[in-house]
């Protein structure tokens, strides 16, 4: 099991030097990854700062050397598929190989697609995704890449430099489970981060919801049989003791590798000083 620290884009974490500062801070505790979310906007947080998630990220790689950096989730479907792979790319050369990319459709969809314009139905986010997603992993490639699609358009082109990360970094992929799709979309790639419908944010998943959704995703692993795959879990954990172990220890049994500390949606969500002091108190020992 690995743990992690999970931030949103907004509020105080809007700041490239307050992400450095959580992100370093994160290091020199344990920690073994730092998210952060990529929103542009969110509901009912329409009048706060937000942060460009690159921006905050390499931020973060600029200020350590050791700890994963990564988004969860980016919602592909509204992004440019070339300008997310030069990003990335990017950031994996900044960051000398530590970026772990997490993708979905994100949300809220009125907000965060209707607000400007996008396509709110969830089939053609769907689509896009997908189609975004084969983009990204051949434009990784520094290959030629040639595609005509349904909803992107790509002549002849490549993009170098490629990731540091060969042949790219991990790719994780979000969804809402006991949701299907996503979940057999997320087997086909590193890893999956699923939010449940029984657990809200910032509170861990039951145990037995965690086994079927592993289990589902072994039945549809054909071509990646073998291979690692991440399973993100999360909540509020306490640091150390007998408490850690019940709470996280049932989810390593079925079947989750990785812890991510993430705060409830409440005030608190978007303020540094809780969890910073989180930060310091290191990853929860079991």
């Amino acid at each position: 099991m690995r743990f992690s620290m999970n931030i949103p884009n907004f509020g105080d974490f809007a700041d490239a030097r307050t992400v450095a500062s959580v992100a370093s801070a994160a290091e020199e505790a344990g920690w073994d990854a730092l998210f952060i979310w990529d929103h542009v906007v969110h509901e009912k947080r329409r009048n706060r700062s937000f942060g460009d998630p690159w921006m905050l990220l390499t931020a973060a790689a600029l200020a350590t050397s050791r700890i994963k950096l990564g988004t969860l989730v980016t919602p592909v479907a509204r992004r440019r598929p070339q300008q997310l792979a030069r990003q990335v790319s990017t950031l994996d050369r900044v960051s000398e190989g530590r970026v772990i990319f997490g993708a979905g459709l994100g949300g809220p969809v009125e907000d965060e697609y209707g607000s400007f314009g996008e396509p709110t139905d969830p089939a053609v986010l769907a689509e896009r995704l997908d189609e975004g997603l084969d983009l990204l992993e051949r434009y990784w490639s520094g290959e030629p890449v040639t595609h005509h699609g349904r909803h992107y358009e790509v002549d002849d082109v490549r993009l170098l430099p490629t990731p540091v990360q060969r042949p790219r970094m991990p790719v994780w992929i979000g969804g809402f489970w006991p949701h299907r799709r996503p979940m057999r979309r997320a087997a086909q790639w590193d890893g999956a981060v699923p939010l449940f419908h029984s657990a809200r944010h910032g509170h861990a998943p039951p145990a037995g919801e965690v086994r079927e959704l592993v289990d589902y995703i072994g039945r549809h692993r054909h071509d990646g049989a073998g291979k690692p795959f991440e399973v993100v879990v999360g909540g509020v954990s306490p640091a150390a003791g007998a408490r850690a172990r019940d709470l996280i220890g049932p989810l390593i049994d079925a079947g989750a590798t990785w812890w991510d500390e993430r705060r409830p949606m409440d005030d608190e969500l978007e303020r540094l000083a809780p969890v910073l002091r989180r930060i310091e108190e290191g990853p929860p020992v079991l």
